[in-house]
């Protein structure tokens, strides 16, 4: 089992930058991929961004040069450093692992509102 906290959400004004933490706990050793997804109301969840247990990096064209993925293996954190926020962004943001057995956790979600 891994467990997921995610910290960091909140309101921020269009242009601005936050910063989304998230906390894995359990059996970490087991974390090969990590993602953050988001949900708007009305809309699916979507893929925003992911980083491999090897540090490589990959974006939604939504958020390509504004939002910065990283992990910190020995803390067992995952960050997600959003810039040049948008109104459009206002969603639910949610950690996601996903296992070498491609067994996925997700974290309780955070919310992320852009003002504009």
């Amino acid at each position: 089992q891994v467990q997921l906290v995610e910290s960091g959400g909140g309101l921020v004004q269009a242009g601005g930058s936050l910063r989304l933490s998230c906390a894995a706990s359990g059996m970490i050793f087991i974390i090969n991929t990590m993602n953050w997804y988001r949900q708007a109301p009305g809309l699916q969840r979507e893929l925003v961004a992911t980083i491999t247990r090897g540090g490589d990096t990959n974006y939604a064209d939504s958020v390509k040069g504004r939002f910065t993925i990283s992990r910190d293996n020995l803390k067992n954190m995952v960050f997600l450093q959003m810039n040049s926020l948008k109104p459009e962004d206002t969603a639910a943001y949610y950690c996601n692992s996903v296992t070498l057995s491609d067994t996925q956790y997700w974290g309780q979600g955070i919310q992320v509102t852009v003002s504009s």
